[in-house]
């Protein structure tokens, strides 16, 4: 029996849209003889729908269309699309509205919906929020031939379903086990649609997880992932099949739409090896590719066609540009050179170079005498103080009110260009360098930078070589340089890492080697810069702890870890 994953990248809300693609696989696979198809989690409306769930119309709307899918459907094809379906109890037993599901349709009808167990609550995901978790693992019986009485019995999952092994995590995070559960039901083989957002080496985790339970439990598994990009969130694909011994047997594209067929052999009871698509060998491969889909979408999904950046001949905005150039296309790309009193020389010269090297567009608004403007305005408010921080920032305001004033006359996206050590210390404008409808690289921390730029030159110069050796400045006044303000940033980045993203206290970070002044400096330039983040742009996630979604730390808050 053929199976066929249909790797799809839905558009949120975009019923119509996502219905489209839906049919449209399942017409390919049809016509390859593929007997069922799986669609990602929630495929009909998209991943995450967030409180869209609450309009009573969108999920009207949504089953509807799914009434109108099933009878459109090939009829020598089942499809498994993901959808939310109403729960019938939930105002008689208090009960969550709805469950996260997953539809049958076969000759024009919905034969059964299965309804997701486990619903993850921690990091970007809050699905107990409005799904109520199924009661049982339940499976599908397929007819392999209509002149024979023989049947397939296919174990339905969603997710976050297969996450629960105990003996895989050392620990269970929830108390039922749907993979167990199924293999007591005695399935021929386990089907999963997921959801899966992306982080760095991710995949790897994934595969090694359900390449144990496939083993463990003697049972093949089919995981099929959504891709694209919505909102923060990046969604990398790689949908794969393990056989019995828990071998890869296939695996789809990273990062793009794909359709992949494999087969199942009743008589073996296991599934036949097929195209398996090489993983990235380096992170910063994947995560340029990550990053490159995260800045598409998110422009084309916002009905936008161009973007605009501030080019200021440093490293973080020369990244930024490359990934839109490489989103979007050069000729929708402009760049914006402000130079200001206390801007370099080689500054402009690199900026101008990378956009040559880039193709794209620019602009050159030297901010001198606005500069000089603001000061003499502020004269009178600020006579009897000495220069300071306020000042330093006023370039980097005016020059977010330039960008923004560009991009709101000609209907550009702004893309911000501030990395994750900044986004976590606070080393950014408010109101300046922080404008933007994008933060590209919020959760790509400084000493990552320069290793994507020293990757993307491998080739090729696209980063001006000055740009890379430089010590990093934001040139807001003479002579200035990060590390006057922050520690090395390999010392930096480390701190963040443990702290954000490991959880580990300011006692482990000095246990670990750190300086403790420095640790204490660090952890408290995090605390305080909480205000900044939640009137942040959405940043693309990378990381398994990004300041995004799956933050959620007070502002107006007194404690701070010694």
């Amino acid at each position: 029996m053929k199976i066929a994953i249909a790797q799809l990248n839905p558009t949120i809300g975009d019923l119509e849209k996502n219905a489209q693609q839906i049919l449209q696989a399942a017409q390919e696979a049809e016509n390859q003889g593929v007997r069922l198809l799986l669609t990602p989690e929630l495929s009909l409306c998209g991943y995450p729908p967030k409180d869209l769930l609450f309009n009573h119309s969108f999920i009207q709307k949504m089953n509807k269309k799914l009434e109108d899918l099933a009878a459109r459907i090939p009829k020598n094809i089942a499809v498994l699309v993901g959808i939310a379906t109403i729960n019938p109890y939930a105002s008689s037993s208090g009960e969550k509205p709805l469950f996260n599901s997953a539809a049958c349709l076969e000759n024009g009808e919905i034969k059964q919906i299965f309804s997701k167990r486990l619903l993850p609550t921690y990091d970007v995901f809050d699905e107990a929020r409005y799904f109520e978790p199924g009661e049982e693992s339940e499976f599908y019986k397929i007819q392999l031939s209509s002149e024979k009485d023989d049947y397939l019995s296919i174990g339905v999952t969603i997710c976050e379903d297969l996450w629960n092994d105990e003996l895989f995590w050392g620990k269970r995070q929830y108390l039922v086990n749907p993979m167990k559960d199924l293999t007591n039901l005695g399935v021929d083989f386990i089907v999963n649609l997921s959801a899966s957002p992306y982080r760095v080496s991710k995949q790897k985790l994934r595969e090694a997880m359900l390449s144990h339970s496939a083993k463990h439990y003697n049972i093949p598994i089919v995981y099929a992932n959504q891709i694209g990009g919505n909102d923060d969130l990046i969604f990398d694909g790689n949908s794969v099949a393990f056989n019995r011994e828990g071998t890869v047997i296939c695996r789809a594209k990273s990062f793009e739409t794909d359709l992949v067929i494999l087969e199942f052999d009743p008589e073996k009871q296991d599934l036949l090896p097929t195209s398996i698509v090489s993983l990235p060998e380096l992170e910063e491969a994947e995560i340029w590719s990550a990053l490159v889909l995260g800045v598409k979408d998110y422009t084309n999904k916002c009905g936008f066609t161009k973007v605009i950046l501030g080019l200021s001949g440093g490293i973080d905005s020369s990244l930024v540009a490359a990934i839109a150039t490489e989103a979007v296309g050069k000729e929708n790309v402009l760049g914006v050179l402000m130079p200001s009193p206390f801007s370099s020389e080689y500054s402009i010269i690199d900026a101008e170079k990378l956009v040559n090297n880039l193709g794209i567009k620019s602009e050159q608004l030297p901010i001198v005498e606005v500069m000089d403007s603001y000061e003499e305005l502020l004269k009178p408010i600020f006579t009897g103080t000495s220069f300071g921080i306020a000042e330093e920032n006023l370039q980097s305001r005016i020059r977010g009110t330039l960008l923004m004033a560009i991009a709101n006359k000609f209907g550009y996206l702004l893309l911000s260009t501030g990395n994750k050590s900044e986004m976590a210390v606070g080393y950014c404008t408010l109101y300046g360098d922080m404008n933007g409808g994008l933060a590209v690289i919020a959760d790509v921390p400084k000493t990552r930078v320069y290793s994507l730029c020293h990757w993307l030159n491998r080739n090729r110069e696209i980063i001006p070589y000055n740009v890379l050796i430089k010590p990093p400045s934001a040139e807001l006044k003479p002579d200035q340089l990060d590390q006057d303000s922050l520690p090395p940033y390999e010392i930096l980045d480390d701190i963040i890492e443990r702290f954000v993203n490991e959880h580990q206290s300011s006692t482990e970070i000095i246990q670990a080697g750190h300086d403790p002044i420095v640790v204490q400096q660090v952890v408290k330039l995090i605390t305080r810069a909480e205000f900044k983040r939640k009137q942040a742009p959405p940043g693309l996630k990378i990381t398994d702890r990004a300041f995004g979604t799956g933050w959620r730390m007070p502002i107006a808050s007194r404690w701070l870890d010694q």
